[in-house]
């Protein structure tokens, strides 16, 4: 079943889970924090390290996946949909084969596990292909082979002509408190609220000081000691932008950006600026679990909203990306660089008119190491870079979208960076596309965010929310910079 028709005959409606989170292997961890005495676990369990595609996709059944480490037999074998992240059938039943058991939950792995090789096992294997063909057909296309890195999420890439084994290290600006006692976090908050005034001071200090999950808990704790709705309470003690950003920081990261979203393609007219900053730097992941919370919000799939608001080739882009289906192994293969790099040649200058089809494949299909490869072969070839290929083929909201992947996968912290620019230069602020970068880059990379500020810009981020913003929203927003 698609998780994401339920509700529909003959599909019971499930239960949904207010704390959804995404995965723990994600620097953004929003889900499944460490148990804590009578606190509820929150979102999906971290996925186990030995699954090829460890990406926790929601189960069809449940808010969790199921407990068994093999899916049921009768289903014939499908190893390309297996890696790619789709919810993998066709394993036989471990007590049924002569498979030996493993010492952990999971599938093993085959590069460093004890478990025979196809090519060399005892078993028939009618129609499989050997691991050499497999190897050669499925990096192309778009299925990661399989890898003892997991799969993590997608970070800025430089331009290499070889394997790239794992993602650079980012620079958050907000971790995890250790120690941590959310029930005296709580009653710091409460005394900054109850009786005549706010303490601004302390609620900025301890808001912006935890992770998206810490204020999760203590939220709870709240309501367990006090009977009252945190949310609510800071609503009624701030108002403006400030109370804006506070709300940000307390909602759970998925449920933020399916409202962002919503916010985007509802009323009149469409912020398609939402859409490709939100669309084009979600890992797989991410956005399967944006798309159900989003349903669980809404009543309506994410994707035909996308679609009902957007049109031509813009419309296909953002339902290619929708689908949470790209690549996401680590390797890099150079000749098939060189072949989709040539594709995009033919598609585009070589030709009257472009085949837009043939970018929308590519860009939205391939691995951001594998993309970065194909953008250095087309220089190669051409002379000329990619992204001025796109804006002398493409226009509009297209010509944004794909131009925004091509930064993303080369440096995705400039991405943000001169996002940021944009909403604080000029005349007035667009407060709601400042306090979102903020808040859902700053346990991610938004040191590397305002290190790439200070490079391009030659002034620091800092210096710049000073100059814009006032008040308590501008002391918050440093806070989440460490700087209050």
């Amino acid at each position: 079943m698609n998780p994401y028709q339920q509700g529909q005959s003959p599909y019971p409606r499930q239960q949904y889970l207010h704390n959804i989170g995404f995965s723990n292997t994600a620097p953004q961890s929003f889900g499944n924090p460490m148990p804590m005495p009578g606190f509820p676990t929150m979102g999906y369990p971290a996925p186990q390290p030995g699954y090829p595609n460890a990406q926790g996709y929601p189960q069809p059944n449940s808010g969790y996946p199921s407990s068994q480490p093999y899916p049921q037999p009768n289903q014939s074998y499908s190893q390309p949909n297996a890696a790619q992240g789709y919810p993998t059938s066709g394993y036989p039943q471990s007590a049924q084969s002569g498979y030996p058991q493993p010492a952990q939950s999971g599938y093993p792995q085959q590069a460093q596990s004890g478990y025979p090789q196809p090519a060399q096992s005892n078993y028939p294997q009618p129609g499989y292909p050997q691991p050499s063909e497999r190897h050669q057909s499925s990096q192309y296309q778009g299925y990661p082979p399989h890898s003892h890195t997991p799969v993590q999420s997608q970070q800025s890439y430089s331009v290499s002509s070889g394997p790239v084994p794992n993602a650079p290290k980012s620079k958050p600006t907000v971790v995890p408190v250790n120690p941590f006692d959310p029930r005296e976090d709580a009653a710091v908050l409460r005394k900054a609220m109850k009786g005549f005034g706010t303490d601004e001071k302390a609620i900025i200090q301890v808001l912006t000081r935890r992770s998206n999950e810490q204020r999760l808990r203590i939220a709870f704790e709240f309501k367990t000691l006090y009977g009252k709705d945190l949310i609510s309470d800071l609503k009624s003690e701030t108002s403006g932008k400030f109370e804006d950003l506070l709300v940000a920081l307390m909602t759970p990261l998925p449920q933020f950006y399916a409202k962002e979203l919503h916010d985007a393609t509802s009323g009149i007219g469409t912020d398609e600026d939402v859409l490709i900053e939100v669309m084009c730097t979600m890992s797989n992941h991410e956005i399967q679990v944006i798309k159900q919370a989003y349903t669980a919000m809404y009543g309506n799939f994410l994707e035909d909203d996308l679609r009902g608001d957007t049109s031509g080739n813009f419309k296909r882009l953002m339902t290619s990306l929708c689908m949470g289906n790209r690549a996401e192994d680590f390797h890099v293969d150079q000749e098939k660089a060189r072949e989709d790099a040539r594709s995009l040649l033919q598609a585009g200058e070589l030709r009257l008119g472009t085949d837009e089809s043939v970018f929308n494949a590519v860009l939205c299909s391939r691995s951001f190491p594998q993309l970065a490869a194909i953008f250095q072969e087309y220089q190669f070839l051409t002379g000329h870079d990619i992204d001025d290929a796109i804006k002398a083929e493409f226009s509009g909201d297209l010509e944004k979208a794909l131009r925004a992947i091509v930064k993303v996968v080369r440096n995705k912290p400039l991405f943000f960076a001169e996002r940021l620019h944009k909403s604080m230069k000029g005349l007035g602020t667009n407060d709601r596309q400042l306090i979102r970068i903020m808040v859902t880059r700053c346990e991610v990379d938004l040191g590397d965010i305002s290190d790439m500020f200070q490079s391009k810009y030659g002034e620091t981020l800092a210096s710049w929310i000073e100059g814009d913003c006032s008040g308590h929203y501008k002391k918050c927003l440093l806070g989440l910079l460490g700087l209050y």
